[in-house]
């Protein structure tokens, strides 16, 4: 692509020819005002706040979509410039619900920082927000229609990168806002609880549901024993919180701080990942060998389990039985766990740190839990868990570093590969191959399924059995890939972009160049360690030795296995 020659604020910028002028800027360390653009999305030009005076323009022009032309002049800090952004921020705080100091955005909030950078401490017009009611009883987000700037980002993350509808655009000019179909509630919608709506929104109008209190109290109960898990794509996301690079491996302090805060025993979520490996990797062997429902798809991504009881029902028989790592552990630790340690269950408190707001709906399902309670209590997003360091007060740059605890922290590579799209694939082709055909991998490295590409594909070769295998992260990748899906025996779905590193419950400023650092970091521990393979974990081996007997067995089939259930949607009752 060819370079055009331009000047920004009289200093002088070669850039590529269609590089938008707000992306131009970045460039020379500038950063326009901007509320509806987002780097992962077509832009928009919604808010107007990222207004630039052209030279030989007669009115100013939005940056996030003006692209660069040879010899343009452009000026960002004009008096008709900053004039046109306060005026647009004011009229945003007039229709906004302003009460910043109990917002769980507040120190995080795009148009807060905006009205500090503009010293906008009195707006001058009189406050016309709504009255609209926040939705209660969702278990995974919430949504606040009165804090909503109308900035579109959500309705881009639904339609552009899940290919749902459960938010758009109603009514036109004053009256003009974002909701859902028929103003439902979001749990009646297409929703399928993912996240990204939240992840993109700048201020509180779409937040998780808060569990901090409700674990801090449990915490603080002395007659229960609180346990925590945490899944591996926390690990690396969680520093962006404290000021670490994108893509620190934060482990040690991770696992010191969750002592600090209370918990009695802090697991991890890698070993139930090699435990889903074994059900899951067995299962796809028994199918094949038996004439089961193929292709077999994996169940690990509760967004992707809700769309497909939602929007295809028909396919709940090629999903995998299996529990996702999260529902493995939570009945582990109220069975296995509590029969090592002597403790009765109903004293026992599961929490689980995930990078999803749809795990907490997962955890609410009737069927992850026994004798009237569930197997994970609490569901906390990596958002969340910073809270409670930050109010414990904990110094997580200079913090020491500690272990997972055991019987349930030991982990393999393959474990840790989970957190990434492609990684539940090449974890179970690790175990697969070897169980199927009794040898020793000639590579462990499954690069075909690897990356940020939507869709991959890749026929591995079993000693002589081809196995015809798929990976798709977004929901609308994946109804793309389902349209093919009996070309395949075997298909990997996450429902978040890169799979949980960019998960809904992950840091806000998550990005594509976000989750590309997160991506190569787990790769990079599961290289670092010394076990890669599910089946090698002396833990897994252990628990199939002393309580499941055998993957598959009845005892495996009770606790570690599930069923799914047709859901309604809006245009099927």
């Amino acid at each position: 692509m060819s370079k055009v020659h331009i000047k920004i604020n009289n200093i002088p910028l070669e850039v590529e020819e269609g590089t938008l002028l707000i992306d131009a800027a970045r460039m020379l360390h500038i950063d326009i005002p901007h509320m509806c653009y987002h780097p992962d999305q077509e832009s928009k030009a919604h808010c107007r706040l990222c207004v630039v005076e052209v030279k030989g323009y007669r009115k100013l022009q939005t940056s996030c979509t003006m692209p660069v032309a040879e010899g343009m002049e452009v000026f960002t800090d004009t008096q008709k410039v900053y004039d046109a952004q306060v005026g647009v921020l004011e009229l945003m705080l007039a229709d906004h619900n302003q009460n910043c100091l109990i917002c769980p955005r507040n120190g995080s909030c795009e148009l807060q920082d905006l009205c500090r950078r503009f010293n906008l401490l009195r707006p001058d017009l009189p406050d016309i927000s709504s009255h609209e009611p926040v939705e209660p009883d969702n278990p995974a987000i919430v949504r606040d229609p009165t804090k909503c700037v109308k900035c579109g980002r959500c309705v881009k993350a639904c339609t552009e990168i899940q290919g749902i509808t459960a938010l758009s655009y109603t009514k036109r000019s004053a009256d003009f806002k974002v909701t859902t179909a028929f103003d439902l509630p979001m749990a009646e919608t297409d929703c399928v609880l993912c996240g990204q709506c939240s992840l993109v929104c700048p201020v509180g109008a779409i937040v998780e549901r808060d569990a901090t209190a409700a674990v801090w109290k449990a915490i603080h109960d002395e007659s229960k024993h609180v346990v925590v898990q945490v899944a591996p794509a926390v690990r690396v996301a969680l520093g962006d919180e404290f000021g670490f690079e994108p893509g620190a491996l934060v482990t040690g302090k991770m696992t010191s701080a969750l002592r600090m805060l209370g918990f009695n025993k802090v697991f991890d979520t890698n070993f139930a990942a090699d435990l889903t490996i074994m059900e899951e990797g067995s299962e796809l062997i028994e199918r094949m060998k038996n004439g089961g429902k193929l292709p077999l798809i994996t169940s690990c991504s509760p967004g992707w389990v809700n769309y497909v009881e939602k929007h295809h029902p028909e396919l709940m028989v090629n999903l995998s039985t299996a529990k996702s790592p999260q529902g493995m552990f939570g009945a582990v630790a109220k069975t296995y766990y509590a029969q090592q340690v002597g403790i009765d269950p109903a004293d026992i408190v599961s929490v689980s740190v995930m990078p999803c707001t749809a795990k907490k709906f997962e955890a609410s399902r009737p069927e992850l839990g026994r004798d009237g309670r569930p197997d994970v209590d609490y569901v906390l997003t990596t958002r969340e868990l910073a809270k409670l360091i930050r109010y414990e007060g904990l110094d997580m740059k200079n913090l020491p570093e500690s272990d997972f605890d055991s019987p349930l922290g030991t982990a393999t590579g393959a474990g840790a590969i989970f957190g990434t799209t492609g990684g539940v694939m090449e974890a179970a082709l690790r175990t697969a191959y070897e169980v199927f055909t009794g040898e020793t991998l000639p590579r462990i490295d499954f690069e075909e399924v690897r990356g940020f590409k939507g869709i991959k594909e890749a026929t591995i070769d079993l000693n002589g059995t081809p196995l015809k295998v798929a990976v798709a992260h977004t929901l609308k990748n994946a109804e793309e890939l389902l349209k093919r899906a009996d070309e395949y025996a075997f298909i990997e779905i996450m429902a978040c972009p890169g799979g949980c590193i960019g998960g809904g419950g992950q840091p806000i400023g998550t990005t594509n160049a976000v989750r590309e650092k997160r991506m190569e970091a787990l790769y990079r521990l599961d290289a670092s360690l010394p076990l890669r393979k599910s089946h090698e974990n002396p833990e897994i081996q252990a628990i199939y030795r002393d309580f499941f007997g055998r993957p598959l067995s009845h005892k495996a089939h009770e606790l570690l296995h599930t069923q799914y259930h047709e859901q309604p949607t809006v245009s099927k009752p």
